[in-house]
């Protein structure tokens, strides 16, 4: 099965993030908008693995402890450039504890033999790929300008940075991606809490 970690996002924000998409999902037609349903902010992603392994990954995923933290939805962006656009996105701050906590898990992977980062974690929130267009954040050889972002980036920049609200991220989760030609589909296999805030 298809492995990756996440934060799963408060309603209330969900919400804020889907009115957000009907307003400006016309102005790019030509990409491909990801379901309100499927909003997650990814901390690691695992890629295949076999069944019998999860139980692995379940345990060693228990045994880490972080403190809970807040999180804060706002503005948005463009990977790897905005002239070059591929993916169009939401941002996430943060402070220490999102980005401790990614590392955290990338160690933990890494022991369980899944390839460590080899880049530098950027907390996003994918809203739009382009089609047939590589969702990684850094430059890729195929990268060239192109028109299907930018109708979105015209309209946006008139209007003011959008704010989608705050949240205290108390747990993540162990999900399974299963791809389907109306896209892919996300369930929870494991729950993972944070320790409480101090």
């Amino acid at each position: 099965m298809r492995l990756f970690i996440a934060l799963d996002i408060d309603e209330s924000i969900r919400q804020r993030i889907a009115r957000f998409l009907e307003g400006v999902r016309d102005f790019g037609p030509a990409a491909r908008w990801v379901r309100e349903e499927s909003l997650h902010v990814t901390l690691k992603f695992i890629g295949q693995t076999p069944d019998e392994a999860v139980p692995r990954f379940e345990q060693a995923l228990a045994g880490l402890h972080r403190p809970a933290f807040d999180v804060a939805f706002r503005g948005y962006g463009f990977f790897p450039t905005p002239k070059s656009a591929r993916v169009f996105w939401i941002g996430i701050e943060s402070g220490a504890g999102l980005t401790s906590l990614a590392t955290a898990i990338d160690d933990i992977t890494a022991g369980l033999d899944v390839p460590r980062e080899t880049h530098a974690f950027s907390p996003h929130l994918t809203l739009a790929r382009k089609s047939r267009g590589s969702g990684a954040p850094g430059k890729r050889h195929e990268d060239a300008p192109n028109k299907v972002f930018r109708r979105l980036q015209e309209k946006l920049s008139a209007m003011p940075t959008p704010e989608f609200g705050t949240m205290t991220a108390r747990e993540f989760f162990l999900y399974q991606s299963q791809l389907s030609r109306s896209g892919s589909r996300y369930s929870k296999l494991h729950r993972f809490a944070l320790d409480p805030q101090t």
